[in-house]
């Protein structure tokens, strides 16, 4: 099965914004300027800066007087309460999961803290397996914790699993140098900043998650599919092209009425029999019903016509699942 890896912070989730979020809070509760959201920001280093030297430095400026135990608790809280994964995001994982791929998160960080979020927006039930330095005890970029990663999504290890990987992330040190040493392919979240290391660069670049998903679903050396799923799949149009040729030959009639409907690719809440394609594993089936619904029909195994209707994510998981998409140039 390829495999698709994730950074969490500023990948999957918008820590940042989460983070000046909680500082506005912050710097309200306690009557402070509002205008020093700027120095909370340059000092947090989006979070690679220790929280210790964060809100050590906080208390020394201020002049508060609380426990450096109770302003990391205030922190955690605050910044957990405010962390989302844009609907977008979301979106994303869907189509990746659509067209067959694998998908898991590779976090440094704290357990307790890093687990809360992947819990608290839902990431839980959206990915394969996780795993974060702390309970791992390795730090990207180390190799290693990219093999427990594919090991704890199922995914196995043996000679080779490298070339069907890939690793999104926003920070060169952690995720793309990690690729790079572990032997995977990886994508760069630049997010309107300029690559800066020398010694090694990302496979492609993008400047959000939802983009960086789909160059890796259209890259044409990303494997999207074991040979073995794609026959399924090839298979299951020839049976539905079969079935819609027949049902085009009946007379007239309801039962015609729902034949062509399935053929058409719309609800099929009467019919009387199982298609093939409802026979078939979910992530299969769902693939060719993206390929009978999204604005064509499908010709011949492993070819589907498309116009200029069709909805781009549903065209472009057809294309990544191995099939030839035409136009046929009619509107509508």
């Amino acid at each position: 099965m390829p495999l698709l890896l994730f950074d969490l912070d500023n990948t999957l989730l918008p820590r940042d914004a989460a983070y000046r979020a909680w500082a506005r809070d912050f710097l309200a509760e306690h009557r402070l300027p509002a205008a020093d959201i700027d120095w909370f920001s340059t000092i947090d280093g989006s979070g690679y800066v220790p929280r210790s030297t964060v809100l050590g430095a906080a208390k020394r400026r201020y002049g508060l007087d609380h426990s450096m135990d109770l302003l990391l608790a205030h922190y955690r809280r605050g910044i957990n309460a405010h962390i989302h994964c844009p609907t977008t995001h979301v979106d994303a994982l869907h189509a990746a999961r659509a067209s067959g791929w694998t998908l898991g998160i590779v976090s440094n960080g704290g357990t307790r803290p890093q687990l809360e979020k992947i819990r608290r927006t839902g990431l839980e039930q959206l990915v394969d397996g996780w795993v974060i330095s702390e309970e791992a005890r390795c730090v990207k970029p180390d190799p290693l914790i990219f093999e427990i990663a594919a090991r704890r999504c199922g995914v196995s290890t043996a000679p080779g699993w490298e070339a069907g990987t890939w690793m999104v992330g926003d920070h060169g040190p952690a995720d793309v140098a990690g690729a790079e040493v572990a032997g995977l392919r990886s994508v760069w979240l630049h997010l309107g900043r300029p690559w800066a290391e020398q010694g090694y660069r990302p496979t492609l670049s993008a400047a959000g998650l939802p983009e960086a998903v789909g160059l890796v679903l259209s890259a044409r050396s990303a494997p999207t599919a074991a040979s073995v799923r794609r026959g399924a799949v090839r298979r299951a149009v020839a049976q539905h092209a079969a079935a819609r040729r027949a049902a085009e030959a009946q007379p007239a009639g309801p039962q015609a009425d729902v034949a062509a409907a399935v053929g058409a690719g719309r609800p099929r809440a009467a019919a009387t029999r199982t298609s093939p394609v409802a026979q078939l594993p979910a992530a299969v089936a769902r693939t060719v019903h993206a390929a009978v619904t999204a604005g064509g029909d499908v010709l011949a195994a492993g070819t589907v016509r498309t116009r200029f209707a069709a909805q781009p994510a549903a065209v472009a998981q057809v294309a990544a699942a191995g099939y030839t998409v035409i136009d046929d140039g009619v509107a509508g």
